[in-house]
Order: C-alpha cells, then structure tokens, then sequence
C-alpha cells in the first residue's frame, strides 16, 4: 500500500503566531529554550507530510470528515487542516486562547 505524501502550505498568520511565540519564550526562559522550542514546532510542521492522520481531531473544530487537527506540543496547539492535495498549517496557539478565536481559524487562507 503506497502512501499519499501531501505538500505542506503555511498561513502568514502563523509566521506571526511563531513569532510571538519566540518572543515569549525569549522574554521568559532565554533565546536557546526559546530557538529550540520553535525548531520543535517546526520539526513537527515538517513531518506533518506523512505523519499529518496521528494527531486528534481539534476539539474545537469538530467535523464529521476530521479535517481539522492539531499537534499538542506543551501548552501549545498547531492546528492544521487535511485538504485533498495538502496540508494547511492555520496557527500555533496557547491552548488556553479563547475558543472563539480558535474556532475563527477556519477562516485564514494559507499561501
């Protein structure tokens, strides 16, 4: 059985999310805490191709078809959607965010 590897696209709101993150992290714990744990978010992002079924369902964006899942890294969430041909990575948020602004996640566009 072949498995189907899927292109991964970014939204920009993620570059910003990532960003704050960082700054965070900076502020908090230091700049090597703080570039290892975005390198890890990113080492997630980028095995997403193959490993994008492993993750649950985004309990806030509950779909019959489970499109929208996320990676739990700490306190943290990157929720992506599973398109057809792709996998869109939409935010990297504080698990405690509003769940009305993750529900607003279904909006953003990616690149």
């Amino acid at each position: 059985m072949e498995k189907k590897i899927r292109k991964v696209s970014l939204s920009s709101v993620l570059d910003d999310d990532l960003a704050d993150i960082f700054d965070y992290g900076l502020e908090t714990f230091g700049r090597n805490l703080a570039e290892l744990f975005v390198a890890n978010m990113y080492q997630h992002i980028n095995e997403l191709p193959l490993l994008f079924l492993i993750y649950p369902e985004c309990r806030h964006l509950e779909t019959k078809t489970q499109i929208y899942r996320n990676i739990i890294l700490g306190k943290y969430l990157i929720i992506y959607r599973i398109r057809a041909n792709k996998i869109e990575v939409l935010r990297a948020l504080h698990g405690s965010q509003s769940p009305k602004i993750i529900k607003a996640t279904k909006k953003i566009k990616t690149k």
